[in-house]
């Protein structure tokens, strides 16, 4: 198991490396860069998504003007000041110098300071985290109690009217995604057309500091409710129909006739034995649940409800070009999914001693 693990963390490195080169010059020739933005806020202009741009999203050419100007809206302004804005911004070198120094300094996790917050990115993420852990974690744990009765109750009773009807309400939650549901749960439950029942932003409430620990737990209950039902609902279709597959391929095998026929009473045979076998894959695929749920599945999430957390954060660098929290987030989202993936195959091999990714490798 050792050797393999090294063998894997020798491999996150490529990886890595190429998921940084692949996003790094894909972003580069996207229109509107950093200094684009900073001129249009001076000129109190927006850029639009669709324009025309060359060299590496900064340069764009001037429409209808009859003028060659390297930045829309950058005529009548000095050009010592681009200058110094592209200075500012790291864009006097060429893409190639900027990316092998920015993987320098994110070898030693220096992801720079915004271009628009005036604070680190380290600091940024860590403010952000909580939320995002959050969500993640009740999230996947409330899916988990969840769809493991219910996958459990499925395959006992299979084909069965219960097992019908249940069966329709998960493919519905399956196909509807979780962001519909929230837009569905703010219209009946936030104040957008019928009850005004939970609140429609923040984690917490203003005046959370001022509150006794009963009410603070109270108070962020209350403002995550709806969160994290959307995420639920449209999240546990996935694990409940894993688990039911997983009990009753091991409910008809051999040794379950053995048991039963031995006189065991069906409880003892179902969480005796089948259980312990059933689970391996569903226990083992927690930490890719667990990742999924928290950089994927909340973005939208944050977006909608206005939670502060990491997505929101990263939405709104890609929406204002603010590179360093665009690739310090991309670096650090995709060194824990290489992590956990790890631990995923690891906690695999755990559980199952009969599981040996390394000799498969071999």
């Amino acid at each position: 198991m050792a050797a393999y693990a090294v063998r894997r963390i020798l491999l996150m490195i490529p990886t890595l490396f190429a998921i940084m080169v692949v996003n790094f010059f894909i972003v580069q020739a996207a229109p509107g860069g950093p200094v684009q933005q900073m001129i249009s806020k001076l000129r109190g202009t927006e850029v639009s998504a669709t324009e025309r741009v060359t060299g590496g999203g900064n340069e764009i050419k001037a429409q209808n003007s009859g003028e060659n100007s390297r930045y829309r809206g950058a005529r009548g302004l000095d050009p010592a000041f681009i200058k110094q804005l592209e200075k500012e911004y790291g864009f006097d070198k060429p893409p190639l110098q900027r990316f092998i120094l920015m993987m320098k300094n994110y070898l030693t996790f220096n992801f720079g300071n915004s271009f628009f917050q005036d604070r680190s990115v380290v600091g940024l993420i860590r403010d952000k985290l909580p939320v995002s852990i959050s969500i993640g974690l009740w999230t996947t744990l409330i899916t988990y109690l969840v769809s493991i009765p219910l996958g459990i109750r499925k395959a006992v009773r299979d084909g069965s009217r219960f097992d019908v009807w249940t069966s329709g309400v998960i493919i519905f939650g399956y196909a509807v995604p979780s962001f519909l549901f929230a837009v569905l749960l703010i219209v009946l439950f936030a104040g957008g057309s019928y009850w005004s029942i939970f609140p429609l932003r923040g984690l917490t409430s203003d005046n959370w500091a001022s509150l006794d620990w009963p009410h603070k737990i109270l108070d962020y209950f209350w403002h995550i409710a709806l969160p994290i039902i959307a995420l639920v609902i449209g999240g546990f279709a996935t694990l409940t129909m894993l688990t039911k597959n997983c009990f009753l391929d091991e409910i008809n095998k051999q040794y379950v006739l053995t048991a039963r026929a031995k006189g065991l009473t069906e409880h003892r045979v179902l969480y005796g034995h089948v259980f312990r076998n059933a689970m391996l894959l569903v226990v083992a695929g927690f930490p890719a649940a667990f990742i999924g749920i928290l950089f994927t599945g909340s973005l939208l999430i944050e977006v909608i409800f206005s939670l502060d957390g990491l997505g929101l954060l990263g939405f709104e660098a890609a929406i204002n070009r603010d590179y360093p929290i665009m690739f310090g987030t991309l670096y650090v989202f995709t060194l824990i999914g290489l992590v956990l993936k790890l631990v995923s195959d690891l906690t695999y091999m755990l559980i199952d001693p009969r599981i040996d990714f390394a000799r498969r490798g071999a």
